[in-house]
C-alpha cells in the first residue's frame, strides 16, 4: 500500500463510544465529568487568585496544576463529544499534532509541577524559618517556568519525530485522541528506535521528578517523626497526604502507559487507563486540594458569603 498523501489524509479516531454498549449513555456521563472539572479548576484558580490568605508558594503550583487539568482535558474531550454528537469521528494530521504536542506537553509540564510542589513542602516542614527566602516568588516562578518549558521541549520533539513517519497502514486509531504509542502502531516503517527513545524520554520525564519527590517526602517524613507536637505532625501529614494521591494516581497511569512493554498493552487497557488520567484526574485533584484542605474551604465560603459584592483582586 502506498503512503498516504497529507493532503487528503485523515486519521480515524475509534474512540471509547465504539467499544460502549450505551454510548449515549457515556457520553452524558464523561460530558457531565467534563463541566466537573472545569468549574472544579476554574473554581480553585479563582479562589487562589482572589484571596490573600491563599498567596503562597503551595498554592500558586495548585493554581499551575489546575490551568494544566483544564487545559489538556479541554484538547480531548470536547472533540470527542463533538465527534460522537455530530457522527464523525475523523482528525486530520495537522489536528492529530497539535492535539498530540499540547497533550505531550501538558502531562510533562505536569510531571514537573508536581516535583515542585513535593520540594515546596520539603522546604515548608524541614526549613520553615528559611521557607519565605528558598521559596520567594522568583523562585516560584523559576520552577513553574521550567516545568512548562522542559513539557513543551517533550512535546515538540515526539510530535515532530512521530508525526514525520510515514502512514500506510489502517488509518484507524485505537484511542479517543493522538496518542503517540497509538499513531506509531499506524506507521508502516520500522519505529523501534523511536519506541526506545520514548521510552528513555520517558525515564527521565518520571525519574528526576520521581527522585526529587522521593527525596523530599523522605526528609518531610523523618521530620515529622521528631515532631513533639500531634497538632503539627497532624496537620504536616494532611497536607503532604493530598499531593501523595495525586503524585500516585498520575504517575502510575504514565508509568503504564509510557514504561511498560507493548506485551502489556491491548487497544482497550490504553483506553481504559488514559480515561482515568485524561479525564477522571482533572476532576479528582481539585477535590483533593479543596474538600481536605481548610484554607481553601474557608476562602469558598468567605466568597460564597460575599454573594454578588464579591470581586476579583490578583495579586
Amino acid at each position: 500500500m502506498e503512503t498516504a498523501n497529507w493532503s487528503h489524509f485523515a486519521f480515524i479516531l475509534m474512540g471509547l463510544f465504539s467499544q460502549s454498549k450505551h454510548p449515549t449513555l457515556l457520553c452524558v456521563v464523561i460530558f457531565v465529568i467534563f463541566l466537573m472539572a472545569l468549574s472544579g479548576n476554574a473554581i480553585l484558580i479563582l479562589l487562589i487568585h482572589s484571596d490573600a490568605h491563599l498567596h503562597t508558594p503551595m498554592y500558586f503550583f495548585i493554581s499551575q496544576l489546575s490551568l494544566m487539568d483544564v487545559m489538556y482535558i479541554s484538547i480531548t474531550v470536547p472533540k470527542m463529544l463533538m465527534d460522537q454528537v455530530m457522527g464523525v469521528n475523523k482528525i486530520s494530521v495537522p489536528e492529530c499534532g497539535i492535539q498530540m504536542f499540547l497533550y505531550l506537553m501538558l502531562v510533562g509540564s505536569e510531571f514537573f509541577i508536581l516535583a515542585a510542589m513535593a520540594y515546596d513542602r520539603y522546604v515548608a516542614i524541614c526549613h520553615p524559618l528559611r521557607y519565605s527566602v528558598l521559596m520567594n516568588h522568583r523562585v516560584c516562578l523559576l520552577l513553574a517556568s521550567g516545568s512548562w518549558f522542559l513539557g513543551s521541549v517533550d512535546g515538540f520533539m515526539f510530535t515532530v519525530i512521530t508525526m514525520s513517519f510515514p502512514f500506510c497502514r489502517s488509518r484507524e486509531i485505537h484511542h479517543f485522541f493522538c496518542e503517540v504509542p497509538a499513531i506509531l502502531k499506524l506507521s508502516c516503517s520500522d519505529t523501534s528506535l523511536v519506541e526506545t527513545l520514548l521510552y528513555l524520554c520517558c525515564v527521565f520525564m518520571l525519574l528526576v521528578p520521581v527522585i526529587i519527590i522521593s527525596s523530599s517526602y523522605t526528609f518531610i517524613f523523618l521530620t515529622i517523626h521528631r515532631m513533639r507536637s500531634a497538632e503539627g505532625q497532624k496537620k504536616a501529614i494532611a497536607t503532604c497526604s493530598s499531593h501523595m494521591t495525586v503524585v500516585v494516581v498520575f504517575y502510575g497511569a504514565a508509568i503504564y502507559t509510557y514504561m511498560l512493554p507493548s506485551s502489556y498493552h491491548t487497544p482497550e487497557k490504553d483506553m481504559v487507563v488514559s480515561f482515568f488520567y485524561t479525564i477522571l484526574t482533572p476532576v479528582l485533584n481539585p477535590l483533593v486540594y479543596s474538600l481536605r484542605n481548610k484554607d481553601v474551604m474557608g476562602a469558598l465560603k468567605k466568597m460564597l458569603n460575599m454573594g454578588p459584592n464579591f470581586q476579583v483582586t490578583v495579586k
